[in-house]
């Protein structure tokens, strides 16, 4: 198996608190993931004010920056096959309800 990561992104102008119904659909999402064995990192949710950048010369800045146009909320991993498993499990994901996208991208381990 190969574990490929789900990173969730959300536009900035999307609303950051999703409902009760909204976080009932995304635990229904992960648990059928779960269900599957298929879940290799449940993740999480990345804050949204709490974050520096680190730049070269180690010069230290707030973040992220909310004036691009989407945002990373959070990630997870999943174990599967093929980044095509992997595509069909994000598909199923509720965000897109509210407007935000999935990134998928294989997790490179270390030889």
């Amino acid at each position: 198996m190969k574990e490929f990561v789900l990173i969730f992104r959300h536009s900035n102008k999307s609303d950051s608190k999703p409902s009760p119904e909204q976080m009932q659909e995304r635990m229904n999402w992960l648990g059928s993931i779960a269900a599957q064995n298929k879940l290799a990192d449940k993740g999480n949710t990345l804050s949204l004010t709490n974050a520096k950048i680190v730049k070269p010369d180690h010069v230290i800045t707030d973040g992220p920056y909310t004036e691009i146009k989407e945002f990373i909320s959070g990630y997870m991993v999943v174990k599967t096959e093929t980044i095509e498993e992997a595509l069909e499990l994000a598909k199923g994901n509720p965000i897109f309800k509210m407007g935000g996208n999935v990134e998928v991208r294989e997790v490179v381990k270390p030889v």
